[in-house]
């Protein structure tokens, strides 16, 4: 609370004697203990930064290298071979051997460090331990691991191997185009395919080969070769609406609700994200590993907190603080900004909760345009551009934006209960979608995340796609519903535990100045998103007859069940095949996102068309298919998929004006179906499962030819990307 009493501590008035001036104790107090709080975690950034620089080395190997040169010399046994001597001569008379010894031995460490990241940059770039059968390990691989195990034996911090990452590397034309061809030949007739296969030779032949040259010297002066492009021009440079389209949701547990007291839960589940946060900035959390040795990339999670999407009329950017003290709330139409500091601590959940309880208890209404002003964020970019530029530049309602925009993240304290329909037992049909886009004015869909919690306790979060993918925001939600469960807990009564300190100063209440025009363009954009999120239709229902745990015990890939199970689905309600789109992640890179699984095979069909016919040889179709996905996900995560080498290379060709008739077919081809674990995007179907069950999301859009409604109201049939 000390920014509360910045304008306070110090007051003057004129007299006829002079100034007079007062001076207010308590707040001068809370000023330096947040100064105090601030230092602190300056130190601990450079701290940790000067750590993980010098991976996986430590300081006190540093000083174990000068204890023993010194020992050395004194024991007149130059280790330099004459480097000490000579670096003496340079030096004033005063403690030369010493300091010659210290700098010796400092650059005789560094040299170390380079070499042992070096070392580790080439052990992380082997990946064959993927591609080798299922409870069977080569030797090499056991000498590998054990390697990453003797380079790795200092606990690491969050971002300690990041430099030691290797990059993406640029996969040879030739393997993509090949690739591409076999992912299009069960979906493409005789005709079609000669087709499709003399454009892709022309262009291996004639146009590739420059292509790749640029790729090649973009990989090598970048971190990641794609990454910065996919940023913008899939997500940042998007005019369309990101509610529906891009963002994506996270739901809470299915069959449990910790308090169903509404401020009590948003209490416990904000204080327990600001301690991932102090976790995050502190580097404690460790970095996500497969097979307790291969670190993946953490750098997506410097942008989890205090991070919001920015409107431009020609592409967005993003906008990262390094450090905010304050959240951002909604509740019936209004916006108030809490603190989450008082006196340099954060605020304990019993404190939070009676901040939160106080917006709810606020009979107060809202401001002229103020209810559904989100609707800005909901609707097209370049009028929420302009409206920004025009409305929000100045004056009270540029201090009110920035309070939003500049807060940890947006809280929406929604008037509505969701979870389970009472009347269909794992049935999630209006939670999905509230979740997706409630109103289309209840959240702030550029905030980094939005954190919803409905008047029954229930809790979700809608989160913004451009900053990271699903699986980071997934890291923190295991993380919040772990804490708010088993570590901060509830009172008897449901309330968070401890008592509240009533001195605290009541959440500030934004203030707007908006004018006609400004209304006219929130509802503008209302109209928008109103028609956006009415054409999504939905189904989300947890299948509870068997989890991943029954299908790995018949030895099968729980994904690649799940994905040949779609296409069986799609087969038998449309009579034809598509091109399927999952998401596989080269976090195993730096830098690394995304890359796309193409699930449609030659051999999912074979096994498809074989479960029409009762005498084919359905348990070793599906056992190929199965291991062909394995095989295509594998393939994507150690960079050698299919679509970002193309996507790449069709950015250079629009650089270079070329044109290429194999690449304005390849772009225009569509996907039709998202299947990853999380809900959102243009529509699809997603899963997500343990051991005895497993969730479906299937969204579609009724103005789709391609769609048509169930009897459970879900979307009956692939739609449309």
């Amino acid at each position: 609370m000390a920014e509360a009493h910045q304008a306070v501590a110090f007051q003057f008035t004129v007299t006829p004697e002079g100034l007079d001036f007062q001076l207010s104790r308590e707040a001068v107090r809370q000023l330096y203990l947040a100064a105090v709080h601030s230092w602190k975690k300056r130190l601990v950034r450079a701290k940790n930064s000067f750590l993980t620089g010098v991976y996986p080395a430590s300081p006190s190997s540093w000083m174990v290298v000068v204890a023993a040169t010194a020992g050395s010399c004194y024991c007149q046994v130059d280790p330099s071979l004459g480097l000490i001597a000579r670096i003496r001569e340079a030096l004033p008379p005063p403690a030369q051997t010493a300091v010659s010894t210290v700098l010796f031995s400092t650059g005789a460490w560094l040299a170390a460090v380079l070499l042992f990241r070096r070392v580790l940059r080439l052990l992380l770039s082997y990946h064959g331990w993927m591609f080798e059968p299922h409870g069977h390990m080569s030797r090499s691989t056991r000498l590998w691991i054990a390697l990453m195990k003797v380079m790795s034996i200092r606990k690491p911090l969050l971002y300690s191997f990041q430099s030691s990452l290797p990059k993406l590397p640029v996969p040879p034309v030739k393997a993509t185009i090949a690739r591409y061809l076999e992912s299009v030949r069960p979906l493409l007739d005789d005709d079609k395919y000669a087709e499709m296969e003399a454009l892709a030779k022309e262009f291996q032949e004639q146009t590739a080969p420059r292509l790749q040259r640029y790729l090649r010297l973009k990989s090598w002066w970048t971190t990641n070769y794609v990454s910065d492009w996919w940023e913008e021009y899939v997500y940042l440079r998007g005019r369309s609406p990101i509610m529906v389209n891009s963002n994506y949701y996270a739901m809470d547990f299915l069959y449990v609700t910790p308090s169903p007291i509404q401020a009590a839960r948003a209490a416990n589940v904000v204080h327990a994200m600001i301690l991932y946060r102090r976790r995050l900035d502190r580097g404690e959390i460790p970095p996500m590993m497969a097979l307790g040795v291969v670190p993946m990339c953490s750098y997506q999670s410097e942008r989890m907190f205090n991070t919001t999407r920015v409107p431009g009329k020609e592409a967005d950017t993003l906008l990262h603080l390094a450090d905010t003290k304050h959240l951002a709330v909604y509740h019936k139409g209004r916006y108030y900004k809490v603190w989450l500091y008082y006196g340099g601590q954060l605020l304990p959940p019993a404190d939070l909760e009676m901040q939160f309880q106080r917006i709810l208890d606020d009979p107060s209404p809202p401001q002229p345009g103020e209810e559904r002003l989100a609707a800005l964020t909901a609707g097209e970019r370049v009028p929420w551009a302009e409206a920004r530029a025009r409305f929000f530049s100045r004056g009270p309602n540029k201090v009110a934006l920035d309070a939003i925009e500049r807060a940890a993240f947006f809280l929406t304290l929604d008037e509505e209960e969701h979870g389970q329909d009472p009347a269909r037992p794992g049935c999630m049909d209006a939670y999905a979608k509230s979740l997706l886009h409630g109103r289309c004015y209840d959240r702030w869909f550029d905030k980094s995340f939005t954190l919803v919690v409905y008047k029954n306790g229930k809790v979700g979060a809608n989160a913004e796609h451009s900053w990271a993918d699903a699986p980071i925001v997934g890291h923190l939600w295991e993380f919040m519903l772990a804490t708010d469960t088993f570590q901060l807990g509830y009172t008897e009564g449901g309330h968070c535990k401890g008592d509240p300190r009533t001195q605290l100063s009541p959440p500030q209440r934004l203030r707007w100045d908006l004018p006609p025009e400004a209304v006219a363009a929130i509802e503008a954009s209302l109209r928008v998103a109103r028609a956006l999120a009415e054409d999504v239709d939905f189904c989300c229902f947890a299948f509870s007859t068997f989890g991943k745990g029954l299908i790995k015990r018949c030895r099968t890939s729980p994904d690649a069940f799940i994905q040949i199970a779609l296409q069986l689905a799609h087969f038998r309600d449309k009579g034809r095949f598509c091109l399927t789109y999952e998401a596989s992640m080269t976090r195993l890179f730096r830098e690394g996102r995304t890359e796309t699984v193409r699930s449609c095979t030659s051999e999912s069909t074979a096994f498809v068309r074989s479960m029409a016919d009762p005498h084919g040889s359905r348990q070793r179709l599906f056992k190929a298919a199965a291991e062909k996905h394995q095989q295509l996900y594998r393939l994507a995560m150690t960079g050698a998929g299919i679509d970002r080498h193309l996507f790449c290379l069709y950015l250079v060709s629009r650089y270079l004006g070329t044109q290429s008739p194999f690449l304005a077919k390849v772009s225009a081809t569509a996907t039709a179906g998202d299947t990853g674990t999380w809900g959102g995007t243009r529509g699809g179907q997603g899963h997500g499962g343990d051991r005895n069950l497993i969730t479906f999301h299937v969204s579609s859009k009724f103005s789709s030819p391609e769609t048509v409604r169930g009897a459970r109201g879900g979307a009956v049939g692939t739609p449309r990307a």
